[in-house]
């Protein structure tokens, strides 16, 4: 019988989509694919790979009409948000421009009688094993400049965005790339972990839980291929007395709940002066309120149902436990089929929390946060690295000097100030501790994306 992947909707728990999971020849077969493919393509020059990759865009966009309920099916996301594609056109756009000079080789011309110059050559083969919270732009940090680079590319999508393979396969074909240059694939995990470990691979990109990544690292063992895990998340927010309230409350609880809080870096917990916390709670409370949860295809719903309902009810565990230990939940919204064993879910507020709770410490990836009372900046520090985690932490004040000094002292991959939940491709990507390793996007993620090769050319005698 064939083994088939099974894609439950959260709309309405039926079975939306179902794919045979490919055999083990067809995936050692898509291996000696790319691998042979590579080679010519690492051949093209940088400014044609640039023009497929744009055409890629273009094609991918085109389908936006279809993607946009089909997401909504897949994972849950309101359709009134439109998908993904500005962010897949920003990043996309800026990693093609800038992939001539981050490309280019590093020369050392200072000594006579001698060229010396290092490249970047491509690693080989990529495998992006993608997740659902964010199917396309996740996805696309790593698929497209390691094309850019010269790599071929083996995409494994989630299970639960199982199609969102099948629309990058689509969108290649029509901007003409050459065959087997990307290719998707259906694979269970043992599939994934024997070719991980198989020596096949250069590079794999992972991102998921912190659990996954360790299955990742452990499967690729002894290979040497090069490692991008962005995994686990719990980030901070640090409110200062000087902060624009309204507009930090605006913004912190678009990046507390957009998505239903399934983002990598979603705030998931907030510390704020004492000097303002009280107003600042009122206000992140009243917005909050403004919510409607429902079907993600109501051009009404502003959160949809979560990706599966054991992610809801894994909520509905740390806001119980939270009260059990003295916490104040403040939303308390009715909200049909919000029950245990159901993917939809009210967003809510936590005070009195504090770190002895899973919802100050563990990662939530729903629409959950606790907010914290700080007497001053070395509080809110120490509290803020007090986590396995660091991905980002964003800072709210009037003083650009003052953030850039707190942030020096935050443990984590990205500092903002007065934004949040966003990446900007211009900046690298990356995470401390448990958050993984490897880098993504900026001129920063094309040097982990290749191989530097030396060349010490002495003249002629």
């Amino acid at each position: 019988m064939t083994e088939t992947v099974k894609l439950k909707s959260p709309i309405d728990g039926s079975i939306y989509a179902e794919r045979p999971v490919a055999t083990d020849q067809a995936v050692n077969q898509a291996v000696e694919r790319a691998r042979t493919a590579q080679a010519a393509w690492a051949q093209t020059s940088i400014a044609e790979r640039g023009k497929l990759m744009l055409a890629f865009l273009e094609a991918l966009v085109a389908m936006s009409d279809e993607i946009v309920p089909e997401l909504a099916w897949q994972m849950g996301r309101p359709t009134r948000y439109g998908g993904e594609f500005g962010g897949v056109k920003e990043r996309v756009n800026y990693m093609v421009e800038i992939a001539e000079r981050a490309l280019a080789p590093v020369v050392a011309n200072d000594k006579p009688g001698f060229r010396r110059y290092v490249k970047k050559d491509p690693l080989g083969v990529v495998m992006v094993i993608a997740p659902w919270n964010y199917p396309y732009l996740t996805a696309v940090n790593t698929i497209v400049p390691a094309l850019m680079a010269g790599s071929t590319v083996i995409l494994k999508h989630a299970a639960q965005t199982l199609l969102v393979g099948e629309r990058f396969q689509q969108a290649f074909d029509k901007a003409g790339l050459p065959k087997h240059v990307f290719q998707n694939i259906v694979m269970n995990h043992g599939q994934t972990e024997k070719v991980l470990a198989s020596g096949r691979i250069d590079h794999v990109n992972f991102t998921g839980s912190v659990a996954g990544g360790r299955a990742i690292e452990k499967a690729a063992a002894g290979t040497f291929m090069t490692l991008g895990l962005e995994l686990g998340g719990k980030d901070p927010a640090y409110v200062l007395p000087d902060a624009k309230l309204d507009h930090a409350v605006a913004n912190l609880v678009d990046g507390a709940f957009y998505n239903s809080g399934q983002c990598c870096c979603g705030i998931e917990r907030v510390y704020v002066h004492e000097k303002v916390y009280d107003e600042f709670v009122e206000g992140f409370v009243a917005e909050t309120k403004n919510y409607v949860v429902g079907n993600p295809l109501d051009q009404a719903t502003t959160i949809g149902p979560m990706a599966q309902a054991r992610f809801a009810d894994f909520i509905r565990e740390q806001k119980a436990e939270g009260l059990r230990k003295g916490a104040k939940a403040h939303i308390g919204m009715k909200v049909e089929n919000d029950r245990e064993g159901s993917p939809y879910l009210a967003p809510e507020v936590l005070t009195n929390v504090d770190h002895q709770m899973s919802v100050m410490r563990e990662e939530s990836f729903g629409p959950i946060v606790g907010i914290m009372k700080v007497r001053n900046d070395e509080e809110a520090i120490a509290l803020m690295n007090d986590s396995p985690y660091g991905l980002t932490a964003s800072i709210w004040t009037r003083d650009t000097d003052h953030a850039a000094a707190i942030g020096d002292r935050v443990e984590t991959g990205t500092v903002f100030m007065n934004r949040c939940d966003y990446l900007d491709p211009a900046l690298v990507w990356t995470g401390v501790k448990d958050t993984g390793k490897g880098a993504a996007l900026s001129a920063i993620g094309y040097d982990n994306l290749t191989r530097p090769k030396s060349y010490h050319l002495r003249e002629a005698i």
